[in-house]
């Protein structure tokens, strides 16, 4: 297998955002922990054997415990979690799932599967790790995050040298994901978009905010060489001329997919035969039915 994302250098930097934890920097993980809380607080059920699997942060699973709807969680990650006790936390690698086989009955992945190099893999991990009928919850970046950020570094690098290096990670869209789901033998798979866009006064704020959130490049096949202070000028002047807003702010991406899925069991809804219907759709739109040409 191929390995796309450096996951000792993932474990660098976050242990380096750890270490030097700037109040606010975890706006981001904030914004999709109070997002996932709220989904799971319309679910009418409670889960007494939850786990968070690689979140870096114990917000989401703070605010889930919050809603009411569940005990308390086991964490499985690669670092020590602040604040949660050593017996509650299972280390492992991002593309590993160490929990036993039908053990969860929910499970919440928060800004982790972008940054796995076997995302199918790992996806059928979570669901044999629940109980039949257990829920899965999971946020990760999806295609054009930091698209803004992307087309202004290739831009200036490839001006200012001739060529240009992958800097920013590649992202699954929406439908990738929820094919993905589908393929791990989830039940009744869901996907959405939740679109956050974040405005800073310059180019250098936003690579401050990533650098606090452990959240820059990973990847294997990235360049050794640092970027010129002239293309790092020059991809913040290329920003700001295209992607600005009349205040003089630029905007930066970050398009959240939402992904649900619950591991069989008989008792869940199924779709019904083709041709069972006892209404016509017609009826109930108060319409003439027609035909389609064949």
């Amino acid at each position: 297998m191929d390995r796309l994302f450096d996951h000792t250098l993932l474990r660098q930097r976050r242990l380096r955002a750890l270490a030097g934890f700037e109040p606010g920097a975890d706006f981001l993980v904030r914004r999709i922990a109070e997002d996932m809380a709220e989904r799971l607080s319309v679910v009418e059920r409670q889960f007494q054997h939850p786990a968070q699997v690689h979140g870096g942060l114990p917000l989401v699973a703070a605010m889930m415990k919050a809603t009411d709807k569940t005990a308390d969680f086991t964490y499985v990650d690669m670092c020590t979690i602040p604040g949660i006790d050593q017996e509650r936390q299972v280390f492992a690698e991002p593309d590993l799932v160490p929990l036993e086989p039908g053990s969860a009955d929910l499970i919440v992945s928060p800004l982790a599967l972008h940054v796995t190099n076997d995302t199918p893999g790992v996806l059928v991990q979570l669901r044999r790790a629940l109980k039949p009928d257990g829920l899965l919850l999971a946020a990760a970046p999806g295609a054009g995050t930091l698209g803004e950020l992307r087309e202004s570094l290739l831009s200036a690098e490839s001006e200012l040298t001739g060529g240009a290096n992958a800097r920013i990670h590649p992202f699954a869209d929406i439908r990738d994901y929820g094919a993905l789901l589908q393929r791990a033998g989830f039940a009744l798979p869901v996907t959405d978009i939740d679109d956050i866009v974040v405005r800073y006064a310059d180019m250098f704020a936003l690579l401050r905010d990533l650098r606090a959130m452990g959240m820059t490049s990973i990847l294997t096949d990235r360049s050794r060489k640092p970027l010129s202070r002239q293309v790092f000028l020059r991809a913040a002047q290329i920003y700001a001329e295209r992607f600005s807003d009349p205040d003089g702010r630029i905007r930066a991406s970050f398009p959240i997919v939402h992904l649900s899925g619950w591991a069989p069991h008989e008792n869940q809804q199924k779709p019904l035969k083709p041709g069972s219907a006892k209404a016509r759709l017609a009826d109930a739109l108060k319409t003439p039915e027609q035909k389609l040409p064949r």
